[in-house]
């Protein structure tokens, strides 16, 4: 099993790619099976959250991507400002992950979150698309 210890800012091509839903993005510490049938095991400090398109590295120098994993999702579209916040906070407030894009946000489809923005207006789609959430406030200002 290879280990991937590191996180690394190379522009070399990775020698293979990993796709992860955004739970298991989360854990510092798993095995995985890469694109390529290589098993792997990621050995990160705890509380990083693995961003898609970071490239994970070892002593070696085997570079593999990170993917965003397809997920069911519910998006919900907004070009009305004030209701875009509304809907922003009350998803905040309940401290969900959350992808917040130009008049569009994204979650991990729940239903009784859908209810809660259908009661304020909103209509509630639901796609299969990758998930990458806001970072937060404390974890830095990259994506």
């Amino acid at each position: 099993m290879l280990k991937l210890t590191e996180t690394t800012n190379t522009q070399e091509p990775p020698d293979d790619t990993l796709t992860l839903p955004y739970n298991e993005r989360q854990k510092s510490r798993q095995p995985a099976v890469t694109q390529g049938g290589r098993h792997v095991g990621v050995f990160l400090p705890r509380g990083q959250t693995l961003r898609h398109g970071v490239i994970l590295t070892n002593s070696q120098g085997f570079k593999v991507r990170i993917n965003a994993a397809p997920e069911e999702l519910s998006v919900v579209k907004c070009a009305e400002p004030l209701l875009f916040a509304r809907a922003c906070y009350h998803l905040g407030n309940r401290h969900i992950a959350l992808q917040i894009l130009p008049d569009e946000l994204r979650y991990l489809a729940d239903h009784v979150l859908d209810q809660m923005l259908i009661g304020l207006g909103l209509s509630v789609e639901h796609h299969t698309l990758p998930f990458e959430p806001e970072a937060g406030a404390y974890h830095g200002h990259g994506h």
